[in-house]
């Protein structure tokens, strides 16, 4: 069976054939791209998004382009911040003329760039923004692959209460827009369950968790879970691991960026055993798709595995450039159109957004949140179990329905 990217590419071609004459002018069609790629955002995932959406832009083109044009990708820094995402975000309009915009990884980034887009009809498809706020006001051009943080705070919890023993769950969380809601949601989950908890909160970017590791040493908890995104994470694990109670000490969940193989284990060489939300299809049910671009992620960093944001950020480019052949056109209304019936068949599995102008929330008998929101996206937990090992290779230890292997519990 031939690959879904030849499928993809051959469907955009046959559409730039139909609708090339009519938009030759409107060459090259640039697509916007959001990433953190200084500190305090998330620099190592920053960075995985930038390469993931410089393959899709490269796959399109030697495709041949989207409408007859080729198209050009504008990564632009949002350094994780909130002020300098709304900045970035106007210029990537305004000056660079994105027709719309794929990527973005920090949610307070996504909550304060998203009116921009919207207010000036820019689509945009948010990679890796989990605030359950970025689709639940519907607004008609955004659009999220990424999965919703209260799910992934239900998957967290109910994890938390298969784990043997645990009865009393320290959260350390980053004061943002995505760590705030997450760990109240976590620790909603947790009560649900007959599980106490206690939230520290720590501002992003924070690299001495001393005052907090005291704090949370004096609790004598039985689980600890992070809601943290950056490099800080690698921070709080080793230091943690230090003072007797990191991840081979008691269960602890670490940031996504652990992910990242490498840089996690050189920042964290005490960090066997930790468990890790991953997002995305497990390796034992990648696609063809899936594991093409793993090889083509691979060959252009170096790296062993592409990580979930990695994946998050290709999709986002690529389902827009289907989008934009699908509708025959890079005005934004059409766009959209073109997003809310769309089947794209990406390295996430099948993408499409159900609930849209028409199939609402309230017909559909849903919450809001899942408006313009990929409902779908495999949200795992998996544990490094050797030093050094690959992310790709730590198995599934949770949900049941994934799981590859058994998660082993540092108190045994």
């Amino acid at each position: 069976m031939k690959t879904r990217f030849l499928t993809t590419a051959a469907a955009l071609t046959m559409t730039t054939a139909l609708a090339a004459p009519a938009l030759a002018a409107d060459c090259p069609i640039r697509i916007g791209g959001l990433a953190p790629l200084s500190a305090p955002g998330s620099v190592t995932g920053g960075e995985a998004m930038r390469a993931a959406m410089r393959i899709a832009i490269d796959e399109i083109n030697a495709g041949g382009g989207v409408l007859g044009c080729p198209v050009e990708l504008v990564v632009v820094d949002t350094e994780g911040l909130p002020e300098r995402g709304r900045a970035v975000m106007e210029r990537l309009i305004t000056q660079d003329r994105v027709v719309a915009v794929g990527g973005g990884y920090h949610s307070s980034v996504g909550l304060a760039s998203k009116n921009i887009a919207n207010d000036t009809g820019i689509p945009v498809v948010f990679a890796e923004t989990w605030n359950d706020r970025i689709t639940a006001d519907q607004q008609r051009f955004i659009f999220r692959l990424a999965p919703l943080s209260s799910e992934v705070a239900a998957i967290y919890a109910n994890f938390a209460a298969s784990v043997p023993g645990v009865q009393n769950v320290v959260i350390v969380a980053e004061n943002t827009d995505y760590g705030l809601p997450a760990s109240d949601m976590t620790r909603q989950g947790l009560e649900a369950a007959g599980i106490t908890s206690t939230i520290y909160t720590v501002d992003i970017g924070t690299q001495d968790f001393s005052g907090i590791i005291q704090r949370i040493r004096a609790d004598k908890p039985d689980m600890i879970i992070q809601v943290m995104t950056g490099e800080a994470a690698y921070n709080f694990t080793q230091q943690a691991a230090e003072a007797g109670i990191g991840p081979g000490d008691l269960p602890m969940t670490c940031d996504q960026n652990a992910l990242e193989s490498a840089a996690y284990w050189q920042n964290v060489p005490d960090g066997n055993l930790c468990f890790m939300n991953r997002v995305g299809l497990p390796t034992a049910l990648y696609t063809e798709r899936t594991t093409a671009f793993e090889a083509a992620y691979v060959a252009a960093t170096g790296k062993d595995a592409a990580e979930s944001y990695a994946m998050e950020a290709y999709d986002s480019i690529m389902v827009i450039a289907q989008a934009i052949a699908e509708a025959g056109s890079t005005d934004g209304n059409a766009v959209v159109d073109a997003l809310e019936a769309i089947t794209y068949h990406g390295v996430l599995g099948t993408i499409t957004f159900p609930i849209n102008t028409n199939n609402t929330p309230e017909q559909a008998g849903v919450e809001a949140k899942w408006w313009h929101q990929f409902p779908d996206p495999a949200i795992t937990v998996v544990q490094y179990q050797e030093q050094g090992q690959s992310s790709t290779n730590a198995p599934v230890v949770y949900p049941p329905v994934y799981q590859t292997g058994d998660a082993i519990w540092p108190h045994q």
